[in-house]
């Protein structure tokens, strides 16, 4: 009869352990995986986008449109 109380008891306490702790914690570990996967997601996006931004040629502007606008002109007496 002993025996049975006391393996009662540790099916009790393994149930316990198992769905007060042991589920919970990889419930918590899959959710933070799942957000460090979506944050490093995000960052690389953004390096991306940033390496896009400085990789575009800079618009300098033209040699002939500066001489375009001088317009030569001679003096009247």
């Amino acid at each position: 009869m002993l025996r049975y109380l006391l393996f009662g008891l540790l099916i009790y306490f393994l149930y316990r352990f198992i769905f007060n702790f042991v589920v919970p914690v990889t419930r918590a570990t899959r959710d933070m995986k799942k957000k460090m996967t979506e944050f490093q997601t995000r960052m690389q996006e953004q390096q991306n986008g940033f390496q896009q931004q400085a990789a575009e040629p800079v618009k300098q502007p033209s040699s002939k449109a500066a001489e375009a606008d001088y317009i030569e002109f001679e003096e009247v007496k």
